[in-house]
């Protein structure tokens, strides 16, 4: 086999390697390699491509649209910038009524932060303490699942606060269940206590991804967004996976009836395409505007990615798959339970939709060795599993299906984790 990867590759993934496969073509929830054989795919590539790989309908309009016009001057709009914007913001609630459109993730919670701080005047940033927002600059200092150790200080003013992990609860009430309220409050009496009275911004995914698929509990949103707003900060959602119906709702935050002061979008608004988006209200946009707000990039407003987020938008109406994903999520939902009471290194099962997590539990081994194993021996029977990887946490799956999977794919691929777990347990 071709040796390119060990002779002209970066590594970048923290310590990680690359799949020893190579990918030759994927399509629906199905990968390819070069040797012919199929991996049915759970994390919908980089959890992003949630109408499949290689959708007709996003073909189509790649190709329609690259040969109309593809890139443009930044200071220049076109029609399906304008289009998007309009129907994007159609979908928030009021009053995310002003959007940009970028190209990644970090970039988005780049651009929502330096918002955030010229807007409020100040430069201090809360993030959770397993947070993942991106490899630049801001973002990075507002990550702390990993990439912290090595490359010198973080712009200062960053600031932790406690995960809310109700399997791994570190604050319990007399039942010994997570004390959520309790938590928050001691998180936010440390974040006084350093605070040089400079807070900005809280910037957070209502389900945590690569921290370990951990759920905010039911009434957490609210009640962050009021400690926010008592110190003067702009919540920030980051929903770079749970958004555009994953969860089961157009929006993770709607489940709480909570909207953000600024919501960053990517991943899954190109459904697998670089595309991003920074969403909030006339007011704040206004305010920025008048301090003279400066945030563009390269790509920023490009025609060919914004007419792919139309296709996205127009296939999620039609198909109703904020519905599917509350039904099919059901389903996966209802199959790891049951693999959680089959299988005792099961330890728990947790997530909205279609972005699930399974946690193993191994005292012998350790959760990440074994963690490893299923995952190796999944891939192996035809499954590509995705297992968080960060220390001390490899025992976590973290499920990302795409919401065009069947239920037939489902069925297999929790037959496949069946079969690696017993082999592997």
């Amino acid at each position: 086999m071709d040796n390119a990867r060990e002779r002209h590759l970066i590594r970048y993934s923290g310590g990680g390697s690359f799949s020893p496969d190579t990918i030759a073509r994927a399509s629906g929830s199905t990968i390819v390699t070069e040797d012919g054989r199929e991996l049915l795919d759970f994390t919908s590539g980089q959890m992003s491509a949630i109408l499949g790989h290689a959708h007709p309908e996003i073909v189509a309009t790649i190709r329609e649209q690259a040969e109309r016009l593809d890139h443009l001057y930044s200071g220049m709009l076109s029609r399906p910038v304008l289009d998007l914007a309009e129907r994007l913001t159609g979908t928030l609630p009021a009053p995310l009524d002003k959007a940009v459109f970028l190209t990644t993730g970090a970039e988005a919670n780049e651009a929502a932060l330096r918002m955030a701080k010229l807007v409020t005047g100040g430069y201090e940033v809360v993030s959770f303490a397993r947070s993942w927002h991106g490899m630049t600059q801001a973002a990075a200092g507002a990550t702390y699942s990993a990439g912290r150790t090595g490359y010198g200080p973080t712009a200062p003013g960053n600031f932790a606060l406690p995960v809310p992990d109700r399997f791994r609860p570190d604050i319990t009430d007399a039942d010994g269940n997570l004390d959520w309220r309790r938590q928050l409050d001691l998180g936010f009496d440390l974040i006084d206590a350093q605070s040089t009275g400079n807070l900005a911004a809280c910037l957070v995914e209502p389900v945590l991804s690569s921290g370990g698929v951990i759920d905010l509990p039911p009434g957490y949103l609210a009640a962050l967004r009021d400690k926010c707003h008592e110190r003067g900060m702009l919540l920030v959602l980051d929903e770079a996976q749970t958004g555009l119906c994953r969860t089961g709702t157009w929006y993770a935050f709607e489940r709480d009836g909570v909207v953000p002061d600024i919501l960053t979008l990517s991943k899954t608004l190109g459904a697998g395409l670089p595309l991003a988006a920074v969403l909030t209200s006339a007011e704040i946009e206004q305010e920025a505007h008048d301090r003279g707000f400066l945030f563009f990039t390269t790509h920023v407003n490009d025609p060919l990615p914004a007419a792919v987020g139309g296709t996205v938008l127009d296939v999620l109406v039609r198909d109703r798959l904020d519905q599917r994903a509350r039904e099919l999520g059901d389903r996966l939902r209802a199959g790891l339970d049951e693999l959680a009471r089959e299988h005792a290194v099961v330890g728990d099962v947790r997530g909205r939709g279609l972005l699930l997590g399974l946690e193993l539990v191994d005292e012998e081994r350790g959760a990440d060795e074994l963690g490893a194993a299923v995952t190796r021996r999944c891939a192996e029977l035809g499954l590509h599993m995705n297992i968080v990887q960060l220390p001390g946490m490899g025992g976590t799956f973290r499920i990302a299906l795409t919401l065009t999977a069947s239920a037939a794919e489902i069925d297999r691929g929790l037959e496949i984790l069946d079969k690696a777990l017993a082999d592997r347990a």
